[in-house]
């Protein structure tokens, strides 16, 4: 937290974990016109992209936005200290399948707690999910991203909707694939697309020959000016 303390611009605790550690959003650019959102870390074996936020905090983009590095501190914190593949929350709860968009629908889905694919009692059943949707609908952003690992690929699309030019616009910044992912549901992006009617974008950082848990920021380097590349180039 001591980065949060020290952040001289807009910064906000949009919620609270199940082991009630805060999640914490950073304002970047101008703070007027149209804003984005940015997520990060919302699966606990993918911490490393939680730095990757703090990188893209310490380099805004004009356009303004909000970035959010560490969706699921308590994750985070297993996968570092217990069970290096440990996705969900505390509870066993995978947070990027909690969305209220076809949720329980995704081939991998579970209702069995564990390390991951659990999808909770309910949409938003959840407090850090429940958190960023609720932020999500106050800040009702022109645009969100969320930043995973690991393949090198970008996924824009759910239920027969999505805007493709942008993910087109993010492979040419990280040379990434735009792909549709098929047999999954409840996410984040899926939410965004389908309850919300905006673009949304799934960042798949780092080479699939990679391993999880990632541990070296530099191999998410694709990712470093991604979103001042979108931003500057996206015109929707």
């Amino acid at each position: 937290m001591s980065f949060y303390k020290n952040y001289k611009g807009r910064k906000c605790v949009i919620g609270y974990s199940f082991k009630g550690r805060a999640i914490v959003a950073f304002h970047v650019g101008s703070p007027f016109g149209r804003q984005y959102i940015s997520t990060y870390a919302i699966h606990g074996r993918e911490w490393i992209t939680a730095r990757l936020g703090i990188r893209h905090v310490k380099n805004p983009t004009e356009e303004g936005g909000w970035i959010i590095p560490l969706v699921n501190p308590d994750g985070a914190l297993i996968s570092q200290t217990k069970y290096p593949m440990w996705k969900a929350n505390a509870r066993g709860v995978d947070l990027n399948v909690n969305f209220d968009a076809d949720w329980g629908s995704g081939r991998l889905n579970t209702r069995v707690r564990g390390a991951s694919d659990c999808i909770g009692d309910a949409p938003f059943s959840e407090s850090e999910s429940l958190a960023l949707a609720n932020f999500t609908a106050k800040i009702r952003p022109y645009v969100t991203f969320s930043f995973h690992t690991k393949g090198g690929e970008i996924y824009w699309e759910f239920d027969g909707r999505g805007d493709e030019g942008g993910a087109r616009i993010l492979a040419q910044s990280t040379g990434y694939a735009v792909k549709k992912i098929v047999g999954s549901a409840g996410g984040y992006k899926d939410w965004c697309i389908q309850k919300l009617g905006i673009p949304a974008y799934t960042i798949e950082c780092g080479a699939d020959s990679l391993s999880h848990p990632i541990t070296r920021l530099s191999a998410l380097k694709n990712c470093y000016n991604i979103l001042q590349y979108f931003t500057s180039n996206y015109e929707k």
